[in-house]
């Protein structure tokens, strides 16, 4: 394992040992064991809470292997099943990731995962590939009353918009407009926005400790205004697609309000569904 103080594996038996006790002091220095009974709640519930709660206190940080699971278990007082099922659940919502022969990791946003399950659009034939994204605007706001709404502000409080063009194989295809509490994201600022390592989801994780885990999704079809025109080159009265978005921390915690309008001329919105395990 890696990513936790002092749980560094190495070759000899002796410094194995000293391993798993260095991973089962980590674990119970995160964790208590819970009570048999005291809640109503089933056991692999409980345990998934707890790791969602060690996640967002930063006590398990992104990209950082989690303790055994046997650590684990033992730390919470559970058998190593009731601990699995719990971890399968944060598999399957992509809070976890597990690695073959490494364990099991907190889930950094990366390109990879912005494509597989916050990015749907691609190409009439199938091709679908990262877009390349034009910063167009950057400005500090009063936020305006529907994305207050959808963020549980009031109209007027601060916000931060961003207004972004997003260009697959060469042609613009999407223009977003973000707008964020400006309470979360202290520090933000234009600079920091472009000099982005990855996506933004993964500078909300790994500079303000925001972890997206899901979002809310409504689409409605459109038409294309003037302004619109300009920004995608498509005729005005075009038919569009408008997604607005909105991006969910744990507890479903609003972070983020997002309107997609999308040129559907040659590109569709594509969403996997599948049923909760």
């Amino acid at each position: 394992m890696t990513g936790m103080p002092g749980a560094t594996t190495v070759d000899d038996g002796g410094a194995k040992r000293h391993n798993v006790g260095a991973m089962q002091r980590v674990a119970a220095a995160i964790f208590a064991p819970f009570v048999a009974g005291a809640r109503a709640t089933p056991l692999y519930r409980q345990v998934k809470s707890a790791l969602l709660r060690a996640i967002e206190s930063g006590q398990c940080q992104a990209g950082a292997a989690l303790p055994s699971e046997a650590a684990l278990a033992a730390a919470l007082g559970v058998s190593i099943g009731t601990l699995r099922h719990a971890t399968d659940d944060l598999v399957a919502e992509h809070i976890l990731v597990r690695r073959q022969g490494r364990g099991t990791f907190v889930a950094v946003h990366n390109a990879d995962r912005f494509m597989f399950q916050f990015f749907h659009v691609e190409r009439s034939d199938g091709l679908r590939q990262a877009p390349r994204v034009e910063l167009l605007a950057f400005e500090r706001v009063r936020i305006e009353e529907e994305p207050a709404l959808a963020l549980g502000l009031k109209p007027g409080e601060p916000a931060i918009r961003i207004d972004n063009r997003l260009l697959l194989q060469g042609k613009a295809v999407i223009h977003d407009q973000l707008t964020l509490p400006a309470a979360l994201f202290k520090g933000l600022t234009e600079k920091r926005l472009r000099e982005r390592k990855s996506t933004i989801y993964h500078l909300y994780q790994t500079e303000f400790g925001i972890t997206v885990t899901r979002a809310r999704e409504h689409a409605r079809a459109a038409i294309a205004d003037r302004s619109l025109s300009r920004l995608l080159g498509v005729a005005s009265g075009a038919p569009v697609l408008v997604v607005r978005r909105t991006a969910l921390t744990f507890g479903d915690k609003p972070v983020e309000y997002r309107i997609s309008t999308i040129d559907t001329a040659r590109h569709e919105y594509v969403h996997l569904l599948s049923r909760p395990a």
